[in-house]
């Protein structure tokens, strides 16, 4: 697909990203089923194998539920960018565009109440009692999704979603009008940008330097040990990998990608990287859903614990069978080798 710069550069500025196609059909292809096994596996471990939660988990249970709602609707998109047509229909194509930016940004919401929550348990363990728990935790996810979704369901509802060329191609997720951009988009990315992704990183910034200069503390070290410093090391390393590798790229394109579109950025040049490094950062983004349960195990010490219990409890049940099976077995020996002597002292006997 061709696109121009400005009316009046259009003879000479033209670029194409059909290179995007391919790449968006592979990537989504890898995202949906590494996503839905591990995320499918998560929701399972949550629901069924845990018997103990806490606030993390209940953090950890609505990301899952917002990985999972969007690795479904990927089957869609990767049957449009390999036939690049959209048969579905707009409403479908509407909950795509939504399903996406709840997905993205309900993963960044929920990361970041995973991180605040952990700071206020270490940094401040006993003022904090009364603000982690699970019932506090269930009201934050609900103003999470109503964050999310306010934000989310005006840029697919709101906007036509599906265009057609002359060829009586549909297309989804893309060709946003110059006008839609101006009205509607500049806005919605000035909204995101600011509460969707600024805050929730000068959070997961902040509240991790303030724990490891909690962590730095004697006291601290004498109190917890060696061992919960290095499991808040690597929480805190896993987060802030994810979350910077995942977000940052798409979301500081996504301002030079609206600047462009909406023309307060002009030349040819600028045009061609932003919209050469967009699908780059878009599958970037993506992949949150495989890297999410990377969180799930580094970061909750009540799944990894009832891991260990039920690995303990297993071997335990092998040993004691074991054991069971030996003593029934030896028992029956001491028993035949009675017998035995039994009817060779009868033998004897009458002999």
């Amino acid at each position: 697909m061709m696109y121009n710069v400005t009316p009046t550069q259009s003879a000479n500025c033209t670029k194409n990203d059909d290179f995007k196609y391919p790449l968006y059909s592979t990537v989504f292809s890898i995202v949906f089923v590494i996503g839905l096994i591990t995320n499918v596996v998560a929701m399972y471990i949550f629901t069924c194998s845990l018997k103990l939660r806490n606030e993390t988990t209940t953090y950890m249970m609505n990301l899952v539920v917002s990985d999972l709602l969007f690795v479904f609707t990927l089957p869609l998109r990767v049957f449009y960018f390999i036939n690049k047509n959209w048969p579905f229909g707009a409403p479908l194509c509407k909950i795509s565009v939504s399903l996406f930016y709840t997905n993205m940004y309900g993963s960044i919401f929920f990361l970041t109440c995973i991180s605040v929550d952990r700071f206020l348990a270490i940094v401040h363990p006993f003022r904090s009692r009364t603000l982690r728990t699970k019932r506090n935790a269930r009201i934050v996810c609900v103003a999470v999704w109503a964050l999310v979704l306010s934000g989310s369901l005006p840029t697919g509802f709101l906007l036509n979603s599906t265009t057609k060329n002359p060829d009586n191609v549909t297309f989804c997720f893309e060709n946003f009008s110059s006008k839609q951009w101006k009205s509607h988009l500049s806005k919605v990315v000035i909204f995101i940008e600011t509460v969707g992704f600024l805050v929730p990183l000068l959070l997961n910034v902040g509240c991790s330097i303030m724990v490891l200069q909690t962590l730095r503390r004697p006291q601290t070290v004498s109190r917890g040990g060696k061992v919960n410093k290095k499991k808040v090391l690597r929480m805190i390393i896993v987060h802030l990998s994810i979350f910077c590798f995942c977000f940052i790229p798409y979301n500081v394109n996504l301002v030079f990608y609206a600047m462009v579109r909406t023309k307060t950025l002009d030349g040819c040049f600028v045009e061609s990287v932003v919209r050469t490094i967009y699908p780059i950062a878009l599958c970037i983004a993506v992949f949150n859903c495989c890297f999410d349960p990377i969180v799930y195990y580094f970061t909750s010490e009540t799944i990894q614990n009832s891991i260990k219990r039920k690995s303990q409890s297993s071997r335990s049940c092998d040993v004691k069978f074991t054991e069971a099976l030996q003593s029934e077995t030896t028992s029956n020996l001491q028993s035949s080798l009675r017998n035995l002597k039994a009817k060779v002292f009868h033998s004897e006997s009458s002999v």
